[in-house]
């Protein structure tokens, strides 16, 4: 008895109770407080309690676990000079934990803004990595602070030092430059349609701090384009100001086809068109207009709305298969070009000569 009461008061084994608690605690409220409060939070309507909760997860474990240490830092004869040095590694580790929970709440709160805002999923990479960075410096500076470190001369190095860096990094900070103003002035924004004037096209995939990535139809690809290359390029966005927009089909007929009659099916046809499949906007009536007199049939062109760039080719596809069905039915004729050559018979040079 006497040897197991020796045991329990050894510091050693003290600390190490200490230390395991705090571990076992942080656990046990991770997982009986801060997993039903996600869940709670799971089923509101609101989004902010969600990013709240899953910023702190697992944090509780490294916060009890960090007092735990600090307690068995102040057991036995240990050097005076441990105990400084324990705290100072507790504080670091607490203000970072906090930082990263600070990080993770203004990385949720991003995102949330965006997808509201714009109707999508996440947001250019960019705008997480500021924010998360601007959390993260601020958390360094508080963490210098705490340790009775002076951080004027450090901020005024960083200042002359950020000259050179610039110079350095001409290139690299144009990008950056570029890209936040490709998002502030959100002309291009992620999930939009763009064509570019160097003939680039595609949905914008992201916007990061050197480039923005497009992702090519129909095959799929990843096109990195640089931001500085993109903020001084022409782009046209088949998003803006609404991603629905007019396709445009051109058909000829004979000269002998009744052009009122023409006019009517075609149209029936788009409307049918644009009423079953899932691209069109059946809203929007589609248009019709006679253009031209061609070399062999009168021209004209179907304006049909479409839901988004995606939907125009299936639209396309099946307009011009019901209306060539459509048209045979009717008795229209689509003709084909034709060239007429006129040839002499022999004996007749001679008398269109002497004429």
């Amino acid at each position: 008895m006497t040897e197991i009461t020796e045991i329990l008061q050894s510091s050693r084994v003290q600390r190490a109770v200490f230390v395991l608690g705090g571990i076992a605690l942080g656990y046990l409220m991770e997982r009986l407080v801060v997993t039903r409060l996600y869940k709670l939070s799971v089923g509101t309507r609101f989004t902010w309690d969600d990013l709240l909760v899953e910023s702190i997860r697992w944090l509780p474990t490294v916060w009890l676990s960090a007092a735990g240490v600090y307690l068995a830092s102040t057991l036995g004869d240990e050097p005076e000079w441990v105990i400084p040095i324990v705290s100072n590694v507790l504080t670091v580790t607490l203000i970072g934990s906090v930082a990263v929970a600070g990080m993770r709440l203004v990385k949720g709160a991003v995102e949330s803004i965006s997808a509201a805002s714009k109707g999508s999923v996440g947001s250019p990479s960019l705008v997480v990595n500021l924010a998360q960075g601007a959390v993260a410096v601020l958390g360094l500076f508080i963490i210098l602070q705490n340790l009775g470190i002076d951080i004027t001369p450090l901020i005024t190095a960083l200042g002359i030092g950020g000259l050179a860096v610039a110079l350095a990094l001409q290139d690299t900070l144009g990008n950056l430059f570029a890209g936040v103003q490709i998002i502030l002035s959100r002309q291009v924004r992620p999930r939009d349609y763009v064509q570019l004037s160097s003939g680039e096209e595609g949905w914008v995939t992201d916007v990061r701090a050197r480039n923005t990535t497009i992702q090519t139809f129909p095959d799929g690809n990843l096109v990195s384009v640089p931001n500085s290359l993109l903020a001084s390029a022409s782009v046209k966005n088949y998003n803006l100001p609404r991603p629905a927009l007019w396709v445009t089909v051109g058909v000829g007929v004979s000269y002998d086809s009744d052009l009122e009659h023409v006019e009517r099916v075609a149209l029936d046809v788009a409307r049918g068109v644009l009423n079953d499949l899932e691209g069109g906007v059946p809203g929007e009536d589609p248009v019709f207009l006679f253009n031209a007199f061609a070399d062999s049939s009168i021209n004209f062109e179907v304006r049909m709305m479409v839901r988004d760039f995606r939907s125009q080719g299936p639209i396309r596809h099946e307009f011009i298969k019901r209306l060539h069905r459509k048209f045979g039915d009717e008795g229209i004729e689509i003709p084909f070009p034709i060239r007429t050559l006129m040839m002499n018979r022999p004996g007749d040079k001679d008398q269109v000569g002497g004429s």
